[in-house]
């Protein structure tokens, strides 16, 4: 799922006053609250060293701060990624999410509504603040005919114009979730393509794992789970993107809005039956993705699937390639990220294709 679509106010923090007075003198409430969202989350932060001073902080909070803090140093220490103020602040917004991004598409689409933001560039979601908000929005969007789905999301990036803090909101998540979002986020700030999604999660997706696996090496700690875990998150995106695979080829085909609506409803419940034969045959009853699948499904539902893993194997082949040098990842990665985008695209593909070469030599 996704859980860190970066959502970007644009100046620095001093020019902030005349940018909301001119907004709200404009009438614009969308940028206002996130403006204003925003300002409540920097007003939350607090040092964790601060924290850590105190004699009666929660014992899990406590041990989870530490956590982070290694973790952080670890990244930028070992990761080359950036030695900042990020994540080494913590913020209580007494909230379970961050913020609830809106997804929105056409009934026999599976291409979203796209927004554009200063810096971040153009995305598949609209931010809320507020749960309400997004599903105010979601509402007039579903009277307009489209298919919409609301998603919380714990954590996000502002690219490295903030100091952005852990938050209360992640702390359900168990150690190595904890720890790989600081990688993943970070990530985000070293290197950044507005526009390109998926370029932009399958690369920090990459960090994330690939600083995960260095850090736990380090530390003489075993994968977690044994990588139950992460086999199940791909094979419950694997049956996903399979499902959106046949519904983009019914959406393409010359069937009556009718017909074409009939068959959109048998397709979720396709989707239903391969989980429950799934989670029975393979996962032994676990059911950690039940309140997802059985919730109404839609087109919009299934954007967020894909893009943190698209181009996962080509960023792991460049990482490779250069023989596992961070420095010249990132520089590597840079590159990429400043080619054409139908240059760009080749070059991703040859990656996969050689990652894929790779792979089956050394299974052989």
């Amino acid at each position: 799922m996704p859980h860190c679509l970066s959502l970007l106010l644009d100046p620095p923090r001093w020019r902030w006053v005349p940018l909301a007075l001119v907004l709200l003198l404009n009438g614009c409430s969308y940028y206002t609250q996130l403006l204003g969202g925003q300002l409540d989350l920097l007003a939350r932060r607090e040092p964790i060293s601060t924290l850590l001073a105190k004699p009666d902080l929660d014992p899990q909070l406590r041990q989870r701060l530490l956590l982070a803090q290694d973790a952080r140093s670890f990244a930028s220490r070992q990761l080359a990624l950036p030695d900042n103020g990020s994540y080494r602040l913590y913020a209580d917004l007494g909230r379970p999410y961050v913020v609830w991004n809106v997804f929105a598409t056409a009934e026999f689409s599976l291409e979203p509504q796209i927004h554009c933001f200063p810096i971040a560039g153009c995305v598949a979601y609209r931010g809320f603040y507020e749960q309400n908000r997004a599903r105010g929005a979601a509402a007039l969007l579903k009277q307009e005919g489209l298919d919409t789905y609301v998603a919380g999301i714990e954590a996000y990036s502002t690219l490295g114009w903030f100091a952005d803090p852990l938050l209360n909101t992640m702390l359900r998540w168990d150690d190595q979730r904890w720890v790989s979002v600081i990688f993943h986020e970070l990530a985000h700030q070293q290197f950044y393509l507005p526009g390109d999604t998926a370029f932009n999660e399958s690369y920090a997706s990459f960090v994330e794992t690939e600083g995960l696996r260095q850090w736990r090496l380090a530390r003489g700690l075993k994968s977690a789970e044994n990588g139950a875990r992460e086999r199940q998150r791909e094979q419950f995106s694997a049956l996903v993107l399979a499902s959106r695979e046949r519904l983009q080829r019914l959406y393409a085909s010359a069937t009556s809005a009718e017909q074409m609506r009939r068959e959109k409803a048998e397709e979720f419940e396709r989707l239903r039956r391969e989980y429950r034969v799934l989670r029975t045959t393979q996962w032994a009853g676990d059911g950690r993705y039940d309140a997802w699948i059985y919730s109404p499904l839609n087109n919009a539902k299934l954007l967020p699937f894909g893009l943190y893993d698209q181009w996962q194997p080509a960023f792991a082949e460049l990482f490779r390639q250069v023989g596992g040098d961070w420095p010249r990842f990132y520089a590597a990665v840079k590159t990429l990220g400043e080619l054409p985008d139908a240059e760009r695209q080749q070059r991703l593909e040859q990656l996969q294709q050689q990652q894929s070469k790779s792979a089956t030599v050394q299974s052989n």
